[in-house]
């Protein structure tokens, strides 16, 4: 049973296939009881995702977008949907956006995304990747400012943005500065989606800009916790009146050692609101 009257909460979670870790969601949903969760790159054709499980522990409303073989997005829930969407960005019909409406005394709109990764060069002229995840994010910005900034509802946008946008959301600043995911472009570019959305993040709420936070721990690592060398690229926005009800923020680290792990780790949000 959902404790949506007394505040709700919402985590998000790039799983790097759901039906291979399916263990480790139901061992993060049996511990943590978050009363929605996003996940990304879900890997999992549509039709074929694994409800049964979630079902099971009480999570019966279930909004997937996917694809065969890669990227997907999904949206697991203890709170019943009043309605849900998909939308396509930067012109590519590749399952990187799901969206539900939340709540019966406050409404909620819940958006879920995966941005491209971008590849490895940071050059959109030279690599195609990088151009699809510029346009992206550009499109990002465009429905911000459109949809989002006067929108009369609550609404989080949450996901795998793939954008590590400050100096402290990476292990080193200066080594990343022209590395896919810290450059310039795609950091400025993020921080426009943000402003036009008149977006709060809701981590960096809890976290001052001077703490290192991560979220993601390359596979390449021999020892990743040692070595530390993480990236902040998941992340949880909300409006203004809805992020300030938001009470803590929690990072899973320890999930990145888990049997089998994803390289990102789940974060929830709390937030003090009754819908």
């Amino acid at each position: 049973m959902h404790l949506c009257g007394m505040g709700f909460s919402v985590a998000t979670w790039n799983i790097n296939s759901v039906r291979l870790r399916i263990g480790i969601v139901e061992k993060f949903l049996r511990e943590n009881a978050p009363d929605v969760l996003c996940l990304q790159e879900t890997k999992c054709p549509q039709g074929q995702f694994p409800t049964s499980v979630l079902k099971d522990l009480g999570y019966t409303y279930i909004a997937e977008h996917g694809q065969k073989g890669y990227h997907g997005v999904a949206i697991v829930s203890r709170i019943p949907f009043a309605g849900q969407d998909s939308q396509i960005f930067a012109g590519k019909p590749d399952s990187r956006h799901v969206s539900v409406e939340l709540g019966a005394k406050e409404k909620v709109v819940l958006h879920n995304f995966y941005v491209p990764a971008g590849g490895d060069e940071p050059d959109p002229d030279a690599n195609e990747k990088f151009d699809h995840k510029l346009r992206f994010i550009e499109d990002m910005r465009k429905w911000s400012k459109k949809d989002v900034s006067n929108s009369k509802s609550h609404v989080i946008a949450v996901g795998d943005f793939n954008i590590a946008p400050l100096e402290n959301d990476v292990w080193s600043h200066k080594q990343l500065l022209k590395v896919v995911s810290h450059t310039p472009v795609e950091t400025e570019g993020l921080n426009k989606v943000l402003a036009a959305g008149k977006w709060t993040d809701v981590v960096r709420r809890h976290h001052a800009a001077d703490e290192k936070v991560y979220t993601w721990w390359s596979y390449r690592a021999a020892d990743w916790n040692a070595a530390n060398k993480g990236r902040r690229l998941d992340h949880i926005w909300a409006t203004e009146k809805l992020a300030s009800t938001s009470t803590r923020i929690s990072i899973l680290r320890e999930a990145r050692g888990w049997t089998q792990p994803s390289d990102h780790v789940p974060v929830i949000a709390h937030f003090d609101l009754g819908i």
